[in-house]
C-alpha cells in the first residue's frame, strides 16, 4: 500500500480533489470487476443451458 508520507505530501501539494480522483477511480475499477463477475456466471449458466438442451434434443445427446 501506499505510505501516508505521500498522502499527505499528494493532498498538500495539489489538494483535496485528488482524493476524490483516486476514489472515483477505485470505484470505477470495482464497479468494472462486479460486471465481470457477473458477465462470467451469467455466460457458465448460458453454457449448462445450451448443454441441457443439446442433450435432450431428439439424435443429437447420444451421437456426439
Amino acid at each position: 500500500m501506499i505510505p501516508d508520507s505521500v498522502w499527505v505530501s499528494i493532498i498538500t501539494e495539489h489538494g483535496p480533489w485528488v482524493l476524490l480522483v483516486f476514489f472515483l477511480l477505485f470505484k470505477d475499477h470495482k464497479k468494472d470487476e462486479t460486471t465481470r463477475a457477473a458477465l462470467h456466471r451469467n455466460t457458465e449458466i448460458i453454457i449448462e443451458l445450451t448443454t441441457l438442451i443439446r442433450e435432450r434434443l431428439p439424435g443429437r445427446g447420444a451421437k456426439e
